[in-house]
C-alpha cells in the first residue's frame, strides 16, 4: 500500500461544510452517545442478570446491543473530537483501522438480525422442536459466524479500497472514513473495482434483508392459519420490536449505501450518516425496551437494584 500511495494523511472534512452546526451537533451527539451507551449497558445487563431472558432472542439482543455499541464508539468519539479541534487530519493506517472496525460491526448488525428472524420463525414455525433447532451451542454457531463473516466482508473492502492510489486530494467529505468519499479520491479506480465493492455491500445488507423477509413470509403464513385471533396477536407482537428495528436500521443503510451517488451528494450523506451512526443505535434499546414487557421488567430491576431501591413492581 505505501509503495503506491502519496497521500499519507486524510483530511475528515465532513462537519466543517456545516460551521453554524458544529456546536449543536456536538452537544446532540455527545447525548445520544451517552444514552447509546448507558441504553445499550443496561439492556446487555437486565439480560445477563434476568434468568427468564436466558433464551435465545435475548441472546440475540445482547450481541446486537454489544455490537451496536461498539460500532458507535469507532466513529463517535473521534467525531466529537473533530468537532472541537481545529487539526481534523487522520492517518491512512488510522483511516484504513477505522473503516475495518466499523462496517465489521456494521455487517455484524446485520446478520445477528437474520439470525434474529430465523429465531423467530424457528419459534413460530416448530414450537416443539425449537429446544433442539435452537441449543445453546447453536446459538453461540450463530453469532460466531454472523461476526467471522462480517469481518471478513469488512477485510475485502479495506483490502480493496486501500491498495488504490490517493494522489489527487486528501480531503474525505465525511466525518468518518466511509467507502464512497475515500475511494473518490484515488486516481486509479477502475469500474471492476467498484463494481466489486458494490457486490459486497449489495451482500450484506440485501442479502440479509432477504432472508429476514422471507423468514416472516414464513411467519405470516403460519400465523394466519392460527385459529384465534388472540393468539395471532400474541404471536406478531414477539416480532414486532425485531421487525420495528430491521424498518429501521436497513431503511437509512440502504438509502446511505445503495442509491446512486455523486461528488454533490457527499454533503447530503454526511448529515444522513449522523441519523444511521447515531439514531439507528439509539432507537434499538428504546424499541426493545418500549415495546417488550419481560425487558421492561428487567430493566426495572436491574435499575431499582443499582440505584438502591427495591424493584419496581410490573
Amino acid at each position: 500500500m505505501a509503495n503506491h500511495t502519496t497521500v499519507s494523511t486524510f483530511l475528515l472534512w465532513g462537519f466543517s461544510s456545516f460551521p453554524e452546526l458544529q456546536d449543536l451537533l456536538f452537544v446532540v451527539i455527545f447525548i445520544s452517545h451517552l444514552t447509546i451507551l448507558v441504553a445499550n449497558v443496561s439492556i446487555m445487563v437486565a439480560i445477563k442478570l434476568s434468568h427468564s431472558l436466558h433464551t435465545p432472542m435475548y441472546f440475540f439482543l445482547f450481541g446486537l446491543s454489544l455490537s451496536e455499541t461498539c460500532t458507535t464508539m469507532v466513529i463517535l468519539p473521534r467525531t466529537l473530537v473533530d468537532l472541537l479541534s481545529e487539526s481534523k487530519t487522520i492517518s491512512l493506517p488510522e483511516c484504513a483501522t477505522q473503516m475495518f472496525f466499523f462496517f465489521g460491526f456494521a455487517g455484524n448488525n446485520c446478520f445477528i438480525l437474520s439470525a434474529m428472524s430465523y429465531d423467530r420463525y424457528t419459534a413460530i414455525h416448530s414450537p416443539l422442536q425449537y429446544p433442539v433447532l435452537m441449543t445453546r451451542k447453536i446459538c453461540f454457531q450463530l453469532m460466531a459466524a454472523s461476526c467471522v463473516v462480517a469481518f471478513f466482508v469488512s477485510f475485502c473492502i479495506v483490502f480493496i479500497v486501500f491498495s488504490l492510489s490517493f494522489c489527487n486530494s486528501s480531503l474525505i467529505q465525511h466525518f468518518f472514513c466511509d467507502i464512497t468519499p475515500v475511494v473518490s479520491l484515488a486516481c486509479n479506480t477502475t469500474a471492476f473495482q467498484k463494481i466489486i465493492l458494490l457486490a459486497f455491500t449489495v451482500f450484506v445488507l440485501v442479502g440479509n434483508f432477504v432472508l429476514i423477509m422471507t423468514s416472516y413470509v414464513f411467519i405470516v403464513a403460519t400465523v394466519m392459519k392460527m385459529p384465534s385471533i388472540k393468539g395471532r396477536y400474541k404471536t406478531f407482537s414477539t416480532c414486532s420490536s425485531h421487525f420495528t428495528v430491521v424498518f429501521i436500521h436497513y431503511g437509512f443503510a440502504c438509502f446511505i449505501y445503495l442509491r446512486p451517488k455523486n461528488s454533490d451528494s457527499f454533503r447530503e450523506d454526511t448529515l444522513m450518516a449522523v441519523t444511521y451512526t447515531v439514531l439507528t443505535p439509539l432507537l434499538n434499546p428504546i424499541v426493545y425496551s418500549l415495546r417488550n414487557k419481560e425487558m421492561q421488567t428487567a430493566l426495572r430491576k436491574v435499575l431499582g437494584s443499582v440505584g438502591g431501591f427495591p424493584p419496581l413492581k410490573w
